[in-house]
């Protein structure tokens, strides 16, 4: 009896003890205390994920392990698919945990990580994408890395790094230190030490040389995958109409016909997705991001200003209304993201589930005009996709269709509307993609300019309610007491700090606020973060600004980020604010160094333009006449919507109904008066009282 008790009660304590490493994994997976989406995706792995914080880096050099850093986001299609092959394993966890301290990573809320890990792998690979995978010895510098893996691959790879890591672990240390070395060289930045001089003959070299590349036929770049790279063309449409190139306008207005009408925007719901995966636009990575809808809208705006196209126009609404119905919050904040994945009526994820469709079932919920509507969406061979499944593509205007199938105009787009309203009914019977619902600061300053930008050109009203109560929640919630701002926010809460990202783009939103509104009190706003940035970040040696704040806890390189992507760099958007900056305010300080910013730059920007657009455009400030715009007088706000009506990108405005104190506006106010100052390098007209004439002015060049 004593026999059987004593193997009852270790039989107790094995199931204790078992109950207890049950307990140890599932609190060892520590991302189930996140925010984020991403990161909350992977909380329930086998993996022994932990967050990027000091404690977990600390706890890598305690236990002597290698860091295993994996790095994607919520809409990432190739992510998902790696997690559920590998990480989502038991076997291939058990390596993992047995051999690595493994970190998950969100790239959109730690660019910062994102950037030196990414940069590593393209040193490596000659390329870089997500997922970022990369293997970092205990004190963060990275010894091997990669994008995607198969399972077979991964935990051959894995086993292999750890088998020389414990075996003969100079290699990697070795080899860490010339690879953290080229890390720091890939970001400095050379002092530009010749003779500043900006002028149209060598902006022309530039962009001919970019145009070697161009798609004529299609649009954008000559290559696939294609993505909508928004500051390109924002400059490119500034460089035609300032040179009056017309080659070059009918380049552009391919590139905006094709995005707006192929399957890369969204032709039911709107808004665009992140990239087409092919060279017509057709059929997209169908992740939609806030960042891209938010500069599209920009974009389609002042190209609508240029040349009155009603698509762009259109495109610019339904973009909006993409972004208020799938990613606002009521709290006046926008999410970041839908995936590209949903699920299918089978239950499993599948891209672009929730937006292709099959003839039969269109044919079910479309009764009448089935052939007419086909045409228009292209159900047939020009918009098929795969699997007996077709992505809606547009191919011709709404008036050259009118004509085509012998209707009025008016006519059309009520069938157009009344389609879209029974697609998009049926089409939230689907699985919807999955949200990703944190609200980023620099994200959401692209999408307040979109508005205000929406506003300008349009005169909508709404466009402007919308952009002030974003500028509230960003000036309510992510700017702190001291000054500074925070990068992320979610459910009343904010954690990581800013970026130069998250400064530049919200300084430029809030310039661009003034300058449509003349409230004062978002160019104030946009300058104590102007000085703050100036404090915290700037780098007097290179004189560019850092990415990281000096508040950060230091990582293995401090980077500092000059090529435009789709985002355009930090550097960039910092160097045209303090232009405009040193304007509004006659701040020699600022003046100097943005243009100080750009000639150390210009040396880099010949080898590859397209990655300098933003960088060019400030550079065209300099070339050309760059105009002050002083308006002041009650009616100001009227005189602004005037001259607003035409397409004049080489100006800034600032206004007052009463008394300023702004160095633009001192002792111009003049009661019952209202009066338009055009000046160029502090060199001003006579005052003008009508807005025409102001035009004039500004067109002609006088």
């Amino acid at each position: 009896m004593a026999f059987k008790t004593h193997y009852i009660i270790l039989a107790v304590l094995l199931l204790f003890i078992s109950c207890k490493e049950t307990e140890k994994h599932e609190f060892t997976n520590a991302l189930i205390n996140e925010t984020s989406p991403y990161l909350l995706q992977h909380a329930h792995n086998p993996v022994n994920w932990y967050p990027w914080n000091n404690e977990t880096l600390e706890l890598a050099k305690k236990e002597n392990k290698l860091i295993l850093i994996s790095i994607g986001y919520a809409a990432c299609h190739w992510c998902h698919v790696m997690e559920h092959e590998s990480f989502e394993d038991k076997e291939v966890a058990k390596i993992m945990n047995e051999n690595f301290i493994n970190i998950k990573i969100d790239r959109e809320e730690r660019p910062d990580v994102d950037q030196i890990y990414m940069t590593a792998v393209q040193l490596m690979t000659g390329s870089g994408g997500w997922p970022l995978n990369c293997i970092a010895l205990p004190n963060g510098k990275p010894v091997w890395g990669g994008t995607y893996f198969s399972k077979e691959d991964w935990t051959s790879s894995i086993n292999q790094i750890s088998d020389i890591y414990k075996k003969e672990p100079r290699k990697l240390t070795d080899f860490a230190e010339k690879l953290t070395n080229g890390i720091h060289e890939s970001s400095l930045i050379k002092e530009n030490t010749s003779k500043q001089n900006y002028n149209i003959d060598s902006l022309k070299t530039y962009v001919n040389k970019w145009q070697t590349n161009f798609d004529t036929a299609l649009g954008g770049m000559d290559v696939a995958p294609k993505f909508p790279m928004p500051n390109n063309y924002q400059f490119l449409l500034r460089y035609a109409h300032q040179t009056k190139d017309k080659e070059l306008t009918t380049y552009i207005n391919t590139t905006l016909e094709k995005m707006a009408l192929g399957g890369l925007n969204d032709q039911v719901g709107g808004g665009f997705s992140r990239y087409s995966t092919d060279k017509k636009w057709h059929i997209p990575h169908f992740e939609k991001m806030l960042y891209d809808n938010g500069q599209l809208v920009s974009l389609y705006a002042d190209a609508y200003l240029a040349t009155k196209n009603s698509l762009y126009k259109e495109t610019v609404y339904q973009t909006l209304a993409f972004v208020e119905h799938e990613l606002y919050n009521n709290n006046g904040g926008f999410y970041s993201s839908l995936d590209a994945d949903s699920l299918t009526e089978e239950k499993e994820l599948e891209e672009g589930a929730f937006y292709v469709w099959k003839k039969e079932e269109l044919s079910k919920i479309i009764i009448t005009d089935f052939d007419v509507f086909s045409d228009y969406f292209s159900i047939n061979e020009h918009g098929f996709w795969e699997e007996e499944k077709f992505h809606f593509i547009r191919k011709i205007s709404d008036i050259e269709f009118a004509k085509k199938h012998s209707l009025t105009i008016e006519t059309l787009k009520t069938k157009v509307t009344n389609w879209r309203k029974i697609l998009i009914k049926e089409r939230a019977k689907k699985e919807r993609p999955r949200l990703d619902d944190k609200i980023l600061t620099s994200w959401n300053a692209l999408l307040l300019k979109g508005y205000v930008d929406a506003y300008r050109v349009f005169n909508d009203l709404h466009f402007l309610e919308m952009a002030i109560k974003n500028a509230s929640f960003l000036k309510n919630n992510v700017l702190k007491k001291d000054g500074s701002l925070y990068r992320n926010y979610k459910n009343g809460d904010a954690s990581i700090n800013g970026y130069l990202e998250d400064y530049a783009t919200l300084i430029n939103a809030y310039i661009t606020l003034y300058q449509s509104t003349f409230n004062g009190e978002w160019l104030s706003l946009a300058k104590e973060l102007t000085d703050y940035t100036l404090t915290h970040f700037f780098d007097e040696k290179s004189q560019l600004f850092y990415f990281t704040s000096d508040e950060d806890p230091a990582l293995i390189a401090r980077k500092t980020d000059i090529e435009d992507n789709v985002i355009a760099s930090s550097n960039s958007i910092m160097a045209k604010n303090l232009f405009l900056m040193g304007h509004f305010y006659d701040n020699e300080n600022y003046a100097s160094i943005s243009k100080k910013m750009l000639h150390n730059v210009t040396s880099y920007i010949s080898k590859y333009p397209s990655a300098y657009a933003n960088w060019l455009d400030l550079y065209l400030n300099y070339a050309e006449k760059f105009y002050e715009v002083a308006i002041s007088g009650e009616d100001s706000l009227e005189k602004l919507k005037e001259i607003n009506s035409v397409y004049i990108p080489n100006k800034l405005y600032c206004g007052s109904t009463k008394e300023n104190d702004l160095p633009l506006l001192v002792n111009r106010f003049v009661e019952d008066e209202t009066y338009i100052y055009i000046c160029v390098n502090k060199v001003c007209n006579l005052p003008l009282t009508e807005s025409d004439k102001a035009i004039s002015s500004l067109i002609e060049g006088k």
